[in-house]
Protein backbone atom coordinates (compact mmCIF):
# COMPACT_ATOMS: atom_id res chain seq x y z
CA UNK A 1 0.00 0.00 0.00
CA UNK A 2 1.29 3.40 -0.98
CA UNK A 3 0.57 6.84 1.00
CA UNK A 4 0.30 9.60 -1.03
CA UNK A 5 2.27 12.82 0.11
CA UNK A 6 2.11 16.88 -0.40
CA UNK A 7 5.82 18.35 -1.61
CA UNK A 8 7.41 20.08 0.99
CA UNK A 9 9.44 22.87 1.30
CA UNK A 10 12.65 23.46 2.37
CA UNK A 11 11.88 26.39 4.39
CA UNK A 12 9.39 24.00 6.34
CA UNK A 13 11.46 21.43 6.61
CA UNK A 14 14.37 23.13 8.28
CA UNK A 15 11.61 24.94 10.50
CA UNK A 16 9.89 22.04 11.65
CA UNK A 17 12.74 20.09 12.08
CA UNK A 18 14.60 22.37 14.04
CA UNK A 19 11.89 22.91 16.19
CA UNK A 20 11.73 19.01 16.42
CA UNK A 21 15.04 18.72 17.12
CA UNK A 22 14.76 21.15 20.24
CA UNK A 23 11.93 19.09 21.26
CA UNK A 24 14.27 16.65 22.44
CA UNK A 25 14.80 18.80 25.29
CA UNK A 26 11.15 19.74 25.60
CA UNK A 27 8.21 17.67 24.75
CA UNK A 28 8.28 14.81 22.22
CA UNK A 29 7.15 15.31 18.71
CA UNK A 30 4.43 12.74 18.48
CA UNK A 31 2.82 11.13 22.09
CA UNK A 32 1.88 7.34 21.33
CA UNK A 33 -0.41 6.21 23.89
CA UNK A 34 2.11 3.32 24.77
CA UNK A 35 4.83 6.52 25.93
CA UNK A 36 2.59 8.01 28.52
CA UNK A 37 2.28 4.65 29.98
CA UNK A 38 6.19 4.33 30.41
CA UNK A 39 8.50 2.33 28.36
CA UNK A 40 7.50 -0.32 25.75
CA UNK A 41 7.80 -3.77 27.22
CA UNK A 42 6.52 -6.43 24.71
CA UNK A 43 6.16 -10.04 24.92
CA UNK A 44 8.78 -12.44 24.53
CA UNK A 45 7.07 -13.97 21.09
CA UNK A 46 5.40 -10.54 20.00
CA UNK A 47 6.48 -9.57 16.56
CA UNK A 48 8.31 -6.59 16.21
CA UNK A 49 6.96 -4.26 13.42
CA UNK A 50 9.61 -1.99 11.96
CA UNK A 51 9.90 0.99 9.21
CA UNK A 52 13.43 1.63 7.65
CA UNK A 53 14.34 4.87 6.68
CA UNK A 54 17.01 4.83 3.59
CA UNK A 55 16.44 2.40 0.98
CA UNK A 56 20.06 2.53 -0.32
CA UNK A 57 22.10 -0.74 -0.68
CA UNK A 58 22.41 -1.02 3.28
CA UNK A 59 18.94 -0.01 4.01
CA UNK A 60 17.70 -3.06 1.28
CA UNK A 61 20.54 -5.38 3.13
CA UNK A 62 18.88 -5.05 6.32
CA UNK A 63 15.50 -5.47 4.92
CA UNK A 64 16.70 -9.10 4.16
CA UNK A 65 18.38 -8.96 7.81
CA UNK A 66 15.56 -8.70 9.91
CA UNK A 67 14.96 -11.69 11.77
CA UNK A 68 11.95 -14.26 12.14
CA UNK A 69 10.92 -12.01 15.22
CA UNK A 70 9.93 -8.99 13.08
CA UNK A 71 8.20 -7.34 10.03
CA UNK A 72 8.98 -4.48 7.59
CA UNK A 73 5.53 -2.48 7.44
CA UNK A 74 6.95 0.72 5.93
CA UNK A 75 9.60 1.98 4.14
CA UNK A 76 11.03 5.55 3.37
CA UNK A 77 13.62 7.07 0.49
CA UNK A 78 13.33 10.43 -0.82
CA UNK A 79 14.34 8.60 -4.05
CA UNK A 80 11.18 7.66 -5.01
CA UNK A 81 12.90 5.24 -7.62
CA UNK A 82 14.83 3.48 -4.97
CA UNK A 83 11.46 2.63 -2.61
CA UNK A 84 9.88 1.17 -6.13
CA UNK A 85 12.94 -1.00 -6.34
CA UNK A 86 13.23 -2.09 -3.16
CA UNK A 87 9.16 -2.83 -3.24
CA UNK A 88 9.35 -5.01 -6.26
CA UNK A 89 12.23 -6.76 -5.38
CA UNK A 90 10.71 -8.04 -2.02
CA UNK A 91 7.01 -7.97 -3.78
CA UNK A 92 6.12 -6.56 -0.49
CA UNK A 93 3.01 -4.57 0.71
CA UNK A 94 3.99 -1.96 3.09
CA UNK A 95 3.41 1.51 3.58
CA UNK A 96 5.46 3.55 1.45
CA UNK A 97 7.07 7.27 2.15
CA UNK A 98 9.32 9.93 1.03
CA UNK A 99 9.30 11.93 4.40
CA UNK A 100 10.46 10.02 7.03
CA UNK A 101 9.29 12.30 9.61
CA UNK A 102 5.53 11.09 7.82
CA UNK A 103 6.45 7.07 8.44
CA UNK A 104 6.83 8.15 12.08
CA UNK A 105 3.43 8.59 12.53
CA UNK A 106 2.83 5.22 11.37
CA UNK A 107 0.50 4.36 14.91
CA UNK A 108 1.55 0.46 14.03
CA UNK A 109 5.83 1.04 14.47
CA UNK A 110 7.39 -0.52 17.06
CA UNK A 111 10.84 0.64 16.18
CA UNK A 112 12.60 2.14 13.22
CA UNK A 113 15.91 1.44 11.49
CA UNK A 114 17.56 4.13 10.15
CA UNK A 115 20.25 3.85 7.18
CA UNK A 116 19.59 6.96 5.47
CA UNK A 117 22.66 9.45 4.30
CA UNK A 118 24.92 10.55 7.95
CA UNK A 119 23.82 13.72 7.70
CA UNK A 120 20.49 12.61 8.69
CA UNK A 121 21.17 9.82 11.20
CA UNK A 122 21.21 12.28 14.05
CA UNK A 123 17.40 14.10 13.15
CA UNK A 124 15.70 10.90 12.06
CA UNK A 125 16.75 8.97 15.75
CA UNK A 126 15.53 12.11 17.67
CA UNK A 127 12.49 12.40 16.14
CA UNK A 128 12.08 8.45 16.49
CA UNK A 129 13.25 8.77 20.17
CA UNK A 130 10.20 11.41 20.28
CA UNK A 131 7.56 9.26 18.80
CA UNK A 132 8.49 6.10 21.02
CA UNK A 133 10.04 3.98 18.75
CA UNK A 134 13.42 2.29 19.30
CA UNK A 135 15.61 3.05 17.15
CA UNK A 136 18.54 0.86 15.28
CA UNK A 137 21.04 3.66 14.02
CA UNK A 138 23.63 3.05 11.10
CA UNK A 139 27.14 3.82 11.31
CA UNK A 140 28.75 6.39 11.72
CA UNK A 141 25.83 7.69 14.44
CA UNK A 142 26.43 10.93 13.65
CA UNK A 143 27.64 14.25 11.36
CA UNK A 144 29.20 15.91 14.68
CA UNK A 145 30.18 15.84 18.29
CA UNK A 146 27.12 17.91 19.47
CA UNK A 147 24.41 16.09 17.77
CA UNK A 148 25.67 12.81 18.65
CA UNK A 149 25.31 14.13 22.65
CA UNK A 150 21.57 15.34 21.75
CA UNK A 151 20.62 11.99 20.06
CA UNK A 152 22.17 10.34 23.83
CA UNK A 153 20.29 12.73 25.45
CA UNK A 154 16.63 12.21 23.74
CA UNK A 155 17.06 8.17 23.66
CA UNK A 156 17.81 8.41 27.70
CA UNK A 157 14.63 10.92 28.03
CA UNK A 158 12.32 8.61 26.35
CA UNK A 159 13.87 5.69 27.60
CA UNK A 160 14.16 4.33 24.24
CA UNK A 161 16.39 1.26 23.45
CA UNK A 162 19.15 2.58 20.64
CA UNK A 163 21.34 0.19 18.50
CA UNK A 164 24.23 1.66 16.98
CA UNK A 165 25.15 -0.26 13.71
CA UNK A 166 28.85 -1.64 14.37
CA UNK A 167 27.64 -5.31 14.02
CA UNK A 168 31.46 -6.24 15.54
CA UNK A 169 30.17 -5.32 18.97
CA UNK A 170 27.75 -8.79 18.38
CA UNK A 171 30.36 -11.07 16.77
CA UNK A 172 31.59 -13.61 18.79
CA UNK A 173 35.10 -13.81 17.54
CA UNK A 174 34.99 -9.71 18.27
CA UNK A 175 33.76 -10.03 21.58
CA UNK A 176 36.07 -12.61 22.66
CA UNK A 177 39.61 -11.00 21.61
CA UNK A 178 38.29 -7.04 22.51
CA UNK A 179 37.42 -8.58 25.92
CA UNK A 180 40.55 -10.97 26.18
CA UNK A 181 42.51 -7.44 25.51
CA UNK A 182 40.54 -5.41 27.97
CA UNK A 183 40.82 -8.55 30.40
CA UNK A 184 45.04 -8.44 30.21
CA UNK A 185 45.20 -11.43 27.86
CA UNK A 186 47.98 -10.24 26.30
CA UNK A 187 49.56 -8.59 29.18
CA UNK A 188 50.43 -4.49 29.60
CA UNK A 189 49.28 -2.86 26.14
CA UNK A 190 51.95 -0.77 24.58
CA UNK A 191 51.17 0.08 21.50
CA UNK A 192 47.58 -0.26 18.70
CA UNK A 193 48.15 0.53 15.31
CA UNK A 194 45.60 0.93 13.11
CA UNK A 195 44.82 1.90 9.48
CA UNK A 196 44.80 5.50 8.62
CA UNK A 197 41.43 5.86 6.94
CA UNK A 198 40.39 9.02 4.43
CA UNK A 199 38.61 11.59 5.49
CA UNK A 200 35.86 14.08 3.79
CA UNK A 201 37.26 16.96 1.63
CA UNK A 202 35.33 20.24 1.45
CA UNK A 203 32.86 21.17 -1.48
CA UNK A 204 34.31 23.05 -3.76
CA UNK A 205 34.41 26.92 -3.27
CA UNK A 206 33.19 27.54 -7.01
CA UNK A 207 30.55 24.94 -6.65
CA UNK A 208 29.56 21.93 -8.67
CA UNK A 209 27.45 22.79 -11.76
CA UNK A 210 23.30 22.50 -11.13
CA UNK A 211 21.36 19.53 -13.10
CA UNK A 212 18.08 18.49 -14.11
CA UNK A 213 16.90 16.68 -10.69
CA UNK A 214 15.85 13.39 -11.56
CA UNK A 215 12.15 12.73 -11.69
CA UNK A 216 10.97 11.08 -8.20
CA UNK A 217 13.94 12.45 -6.52
CA UNK A 218 12.56 15.46 -3.97
CA UNK A 219 15.96 16.72 -3.54
CA UNK A 220 14.92 19.30 -0.50
CA UNK A 221 14.05 16.22 1.41
CA UNK A 222 17.17 14.53 0.68
CA UNK A 223 18.96 17.74 1.38
CA UNK A 224 18.00 18.08 4.94
CA UNK A 225 19.42 20.33 7.12
CA UNK A 226 22.41 20.12 5.22
CA UNK A 227 23.45 23.51 3.51
CA UNK A 228 21.10 24.11 0.19
CA UNK A 229 23.03 23.65 -2.79
CA UNK A 230 21.81 22.44 -6.53
CA UNK A 231 20.62 19.38 -7.47
CA UNK A 232 24.00 17.20 -9.15
CA UNK A 233 24.64 13.40 -9.06
CA UNK A 234 28.31 13.68 -7.75
CA UNK A 235 26.61 15.02 -4.49
CA UNK A 236 23.37 12.64 -4.85
CA UNK A 237 25.24 9.77 -6.07
CA UNK A 238 26.21 6.25 -4.15
CA UNK A 239 29.86 5.30 -3.88
CA UNK A 240 28.98 2.44 -6.26
CA UNK A 241 27.59 4.39 -9.00
CA UNK A 242 30.83 4.88 -10.15
CA UNK A 243 30.73 9.05 -10.97
CA UNK A 244 34.19 10.17 -9.30
CA UNK A 245 32.49 11.46 -6.44
CA UNK A 246 29.48 11.03 -4.03
CA UNK A 247 28.07 12.31 -1.06
CA UNK A 248 30.10 10.26 1.47
CA UNK A 249 33.24 12.60 0.38
CA UNK A 250 31.63 15.80 1.25
CA UNK A 251 31.97 17.25 5.05
CA UNK A 252 28.38 18.68 5.11
CA UNK A 253 27.07 15.53 4.64
CA UNK A 254 29.55 12.82 5.58
CA UNK A 255 33.10 12.34 7.32
CA UNK A 256 33.97 9.51 4.23
CA UNK A 257 35.82 6.55 6.07
CA UNK A 258 37.03 8.07 8.69
CA UNK A 259 33.45 7.78 10.07
CA UNK A 260 33.00 4.74 7.60
CA UNK A 261 34.90 2.38 8.09
CA UNK A 262 36.36 3.83 11.02
CA UNK A 263 33.31 3.52 13.07
CA UNK A 264 33.94 -0.43 12.97
CA UNK A 265 38.12 -0.02 13.49
CA UNK A 266 38.18 2.24 16.38
CA UNK A 267 35.13 1.12 18.03
CA UNK A 268 37.33 -2.75 18.32
CA UNK A 269 39.78 -0.48 20.02
CA UNK A 270 37.49 1.17 22.45
CA UNK A 271 36.16 -2.23 23.29
CA UNK A 272 39.22 -3.61 23.56
CA UNK A 273 41.16 -0.88 25.59
CA UNK A 274 37.81 -0.27 28.17
CA UNK A 275 36.82 2.81 26.99
CA UNK A 276 33.07 2.34 25.67
CA UNK A 277 32.07 5.66 27.75
CA UNK A 278 35.47 7.92 27.21
CA UNK A 279 37.81 8.70 24.74
CA UNK A 280 41.45 9.69 23.88
CA UNK A 281 42.95 12.76 26.20
CA UNK A 282 45.34 13.93 23.36
CA UNK A 283 45.21 13.69 19.33
CA UNK A 284 48.06 14.80 16.81
CA UNK A 285 48.83 14.45 13.10
CA UNK A 286 52.66 13.07 12.69
CA UNK A 287 52.78 15.28 9.02
CA UNK A 288 50.58 17.91 7.43
CA UNK A 289 48.20 17.36 4.39
CA UNK A 290 44.73 16.09 3.81
CA UNK A 291 46.04 12.42 4.22
CA UNK A 292 48.12 13.13 7.19
CA UNK A 293 49.51 10.27 9.34
CA UNK A 294 47.55 10.41 13.05
CA UNK A 295 48.04 9.33 16.73
CA UNK A 296 46.21 9.57 19.67
CA UNK A 297 46.66 8.90 23.92
CA UNK A 298 44.22 7.63 26.10
CA UNK A 299 44.55 8.84 29.83
CA UNK A 300 46.15 5.60 30.14
CA UNK A 301 49.23 6.23 28.17
CA UNK A 302 48.10 4.21 25.33
CA UNK A 303 48.97 5.55 21.98
CA UNK A 304 47.22 4.59 18.99
CA UNK A 305 49.09 4.89 15.72
CA UNK A 306 47.21 5.07 12.54
CA UNK A 307 50.28 4.38 9.97
CA UNK A 308 48.60 1.39 7.52
CA UNK A 309 47.50 2.79 4.12
CA UNK A 310 43.39 2.29 3.42
CA UNK A 311 43.78 1.91 -0.43
CA UNK A 312 45.01 -1.21 -1.87
CA UNK A 313 47.22 -3.09 -1.42
CA UNK A 314 45.52 -3.14 1.89
CA UNK A 315 47.86 -3.30 4.73
CA UNK A 316 46.88 -4.28 8.57
CA UNK A 317 43.17 -4.89 9.59
CA UNK A 318 40.65 -2.62 7.71
CA UNK A 319 38.17 -3.19 10.29
CA UNK A 320 39.95 -3.44 13.49
CA UNK A 321 43.79 -3.04 15.07
CA UNK A 322 46.63 -4.88 16.04
CA UNK A 323 47.09 -4.16 19.62
CA UNK A 324 50.94 -5.07 20.31
CA UNK A 325 51.21 -6.43 24.29
CA UNK A 326 53.54 -7.01 26.71
CA UNK A 327 53.13 -11.19 26.28
CA UNK A 328 51.46 -11.42 22.30
CA UNK A 329 50.57 -8.92 19.52
CA UNK A 330 47.01 -10.01 18.68
CA UNK A 331 45.36 -8.69 15.42
CA UNK A 332 41.63 -8.01 15.31
CA UNK A 333 39.18 -7.97 12.69
CA UNK A 334 35.54 -8.52 11.51
CA UNK A 335 34.45 -11.88 12.33
CA UNK A 336 38.49 -12.92 13.39
CA UNK A 337 41.65 -12.79 15.27
CA UNK A 338 44.91 -13.91 14.78
CA UNK A 339 47.70 -13.27 17.68
CA UNK A 340 51.72 -14.24 17.28
CA UNK A 341 52.89 -16.45 18.91
CA UNK A 342 49.70 -18.19 17.06
CA UNK A 343 48.57 -20.67 20.06
CA UNK A 344 49.47 -18.18 22.09
CA UNK A 345 45.11 -18.71 23.54
CA UNK A 346 44.50 -21.91 24.56
CA UNK A 347 40.60 -21.87 25.03
CA UNK A 348 39.40 -20.01 21.69
CA UNK A 349 35.80 -19.64 20.64
CA UNK A 350 34.46 -22.50 18.18
CA UNK A 351 35.51 -21.69 14.81
CA UNK A 352 31.71 -22.74 14.02
CA UNK A 353 30.59 -19.54 15.45
CA UNK A 354 32.43 -17.24 12.92
CA UNK A 355 30.45 -18.74 10.22
CA UNK A 356 26.91 -17.88 10.17
CA UNK A 357 28.32 -14.03 9.78
CA UNK A 358 29.52 -14.97 6.70
CA UNK A 359 28.39 -14.49 3.42
CA UNK A 360 27.57 -11.67 1.36
CA UNK A 361 30.27 -9.55 4.03
CA UNK A 362 27.08 -7.35 5.13
CA UNK A 363 25.17 -9.58 7.71
CA UNK A 364 24.08 -8.19 10.73
CA UNK A 365 21.20 -10.42 11.58
CA UNK A 366 22.58 -11.28 14.66
CA UNK A 367 23.26 -7.59 15.97
CA UNK A 368 19.41 -6.89 14.98
CA UNK A 369 18.46 -10.18 17.22
CA UNK A 370 20.44 -8.72 20.48
CA UNK A 371 18.52 -5.09 19.54
CA UNK A 372 15.40 -6.91 19.41
CA UNK A 373 15.94 -8.70 22.38
CA UNK A 374 16.22 -5.58 24.05
CA UNK A 375 13.30 -4.04 22.65
CA UNK A 376 11.69 -6.48 24.76
CA UNK A 377 13.73 -6.55 27.95
CA UNK A 378 14.07 -2.58 27.86
CA UNK A 379 18.33 -3.60 28.95
CA UNK A 380 20.81 -1.83 26.63
CA UNK A 381 22.13 -3.30 23.27
CA UNK A 382 25.29 -4.58 22.65
CA UNK A 383 26.32 -1.44 21.16
CA UNK A 384 24.02 1.19 23.18
CA UNK A 385 23.67 4.98 22.38
CA UNK A 386 26.62 5.90 24.02
CA UNK A 387 29.14 3.74 22.85
CA UNK A 388 28.23 4.75 19.34
CA UNK A 389 28.42 8.16 20.24
CA UNK A 390 31.61 7.81 21.51
CA UNK A 391 33.11 6.14 18.98
CA UNK A 392 31.82 8.74 16.46
CA UNK A 393 33.00 11.16 18.31
CA UNK A 394 36.71 10.02 18.10
CA UNK A 395 36.30 9.48 14.53
CA UNK A 396 35.30 13.10 14.29
CA UNK A 397 38.15 13.95 16.40
CA UNK A 398 40.46 12.68 13.95
CA UNK A 399 38.96 15.06 11.14
CA UNK A 400 39.58 17.63 13.34
CA UNK A 401 42.83 17.27 13.96
CA UNK A 402 44.00 16.67 10.26
CA UNK A 403 42.29 19.59 9.38
CA UNK A 404 43.64 22.03 11.86
CA UNK A 405 47.40 20.01 11.39
CA UNK A 406 47.91 20.37 15.10
CA UNK A 407 47.69 18.87 18.73
CA UNK A 408 44.63 18.82 20.17
CA UNK A 409 43.99 17.81 24.10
Amino acid sequence: MIRKQNSISRRRFLSRSAKAAAGAFAMPYIIPSSALAGPTRLGANERIVVGIIGMGVRGDQLIMNIPDSGSVAAICDADARKNAAVTAKHQADWEIYQDYRKLLEQKDLDAVIVTACDHHHVLASILACQAGKDVYCEKPMSLYIREGRALVTAARKYQRVVQHGTQQRTMEMNRFSCEFVRDGGIGKVRAVECVNFKGPISYPAEGLPAEPVPAGVDWDLWQGQAPERPFNRKLFSHWQDGVGNWWGNWRAYSNSQLTGLGSHAFDMVQYALGMDETGPVELWPVEQGPTARLRFRYANGVEVRLTFPDQAPHRGPQLGAIFVGEDCKIEINRNKFTTNPPDFIKNPPDPQLAEKWEGDGWVAKGHVENWFDCIRTREKPNADVEIGHRTASLCQLLVITRQLGRRLT
